[in-house]
C-alpha cells in the first residue's frame, strides 16, 4: 500500500465525498474512485458505505483511518529529522501528559529552549498513563510525564521535582466539605468519581489503604475537568490531585486532601536508544540541567 493512497483516503474521510476529496487533491473524480476501489482489493475489506449524500467508514475502515493517521504523522516526523539542516535547530516537541501542576516544568523548560532557539514548537497531547505510553512505543511523541513506577527495560527517565497530593474534589454545600481531611472511612458509602487508569492498577488501594471492591464507584473520568463536572452537577466525590481544578472564587467545588499524606513522584521519559531530533536534544538537555 502507498503513502499516496493512504493520503488519497484520509481526504475522502475527511471530506465525507468522492467529489469533494478530489477536488482537494487535484484529481479527477473517477482517479480516485479507482484508486480507492484498488486499494479495498488489495484489503479484501470493505473501506466505505457509499450513499448520495456523504461517506462513511465501515469498521475496517475506521480502524485504517487511525492506523493512516499514526502513519502519516510519522512520516511527517521523519522527515524532519532527516532534512533538518545542521546551521539551524528548528522542529517540534512532543510531550503526552496527564493533568497535574506538574506540567509547569515542562513549561519552564520549553521556554528557556524557545528564547535560544525560538523554531522550536513546543505541544503537549493530554491523556492518562495508558494512552502516554501506547503514543511513546508508536513514536508519536517525544517525551511523556508519568507518574509511579517506570518500566525501566523500555524507558529511561528524569525524575520531576514536582509531587501531586492526592485527595477529594466535591461541592462546597457537601458534607464532607466541613472537614480538613478526609479519612478512607468517610468515603465508604459516598458515591465515588475515580480515573480510569486507578480502576486498573492499585491507585486506589495504595492511597485509601482498602479493597476497591468495598468502594462506591459510581463513575470514571479520563480528564479530570470532566469529572469536575460530574462532582458539580452532584453525582459524587472524585478521588484526584490536587492543584488541578481551580476551586478558588466563585467556584462551587472545594479540595480537601485526605488524612494519611498520599503524593504521586512524577517522571519524565523517553524510549531506550531513542534518535532524537536536535529540537529534542536541546529539550532534554534543558530537562537535565532543571533536574536536581
Amino acid at each position: 500500500m502507498e503513502l499516496r493512497v493512504l493520503q488519497y483516503f484520509l481526504a475522502v474521510t475527511r471530506e465525507q465525498s468522492i467529489s469533494g476529496a478530489a477536488e482537494s487533491l487535484h484529481l479527477s473524480q473517477p482517479t480516485l474512485s479507482r484508486q480507492l476501489k484498488d486499494m479495498e482489493e488489495e484489503l479484501g475489506k470493505q473501506l466505505f458505505i457509499r450513499s448520495n449524500r456523504k461517506i462513511t467508514l465501515t469498521e475496517e475502515g475506521m480502524i485504517l483511518r487511525k492506523r493512516a493517521e499514526e502513519i502519516m504523522e510519522l512520516v511527517k516526523k521523519t522527515e524532519d529529522e532527516i532534512t533538518l539542516s545542521d546551521d539551524s535547530i528548528a522542529g517540534n516537541i512532543t510531550v503526552g501528559a496527564g493533568e497535574t501542576d506538574g506540567v509547569r516544568f515542562l513549561a519552564r523548560a520549553a521556554q528557556a529552549v524557545q528564547k535560544d532557539y525560538p523554531l522550536i514548537h513546543f505541544h503537549i497531547v493530554s491523556g492518562d498513563r495508558a494512552s502516554v505510553t501506547e503514543d511513546l512505543d508508536r513514536g508519536l511523541i517525544d517525551f511523556g510525564l508519568l507518574f509511579g513506577d517506570i518500566e525501566t527495560s523500555k524507558y529511561e527517565y528524569l525524575n520531576v521535582p514536582f509531587q501531586d497530593s492526592f485527595g477529594v474534589l466535591m461541592r462546597r454545600d457537601s458534607p464532607l466539605a466541613e472537614k480538613e481531611t478526609i479519612t478512607s472511612e468517610d468515603l465508604r458509602d459516598k458515591p465515588l468519581i475515580v480515573s480510569r487508569q486507578s480502576i486498573h492498577d492499585s491507585t486506589l488501594h495504595t492511597i485509601l489503604g482498602c479493597d476497591p471492591e468495598k468502594l462506591n464507584v459510581v463513575a470514571s473520568y479520563n480528564l479530570l475537568f470532566n469529572g469536575s463536572l460530574m462532582v458539580d452537577e452532584g453525582m459524587g466525590y472524585a478521588i484526584c490531585l490536587d492543584k488541578i481544578i481551580n476551586v478558588t472564587g466563585n467556584s462551587n467545588l472545594c479540595f480537601r486532601p485526605l488524612s494519611t499524606k498520599a503524593e504521586a513522584d512524577m517522571h519524565i521519559v523517553w524510549k531506550k536508544y531513542q534518535v532524537f531530533t536536535k529540537a529534542a536534544e536541546k529539550y532534554l538537555l534543558q530537562l537535565q540541567q532543571m533536574t536536581p
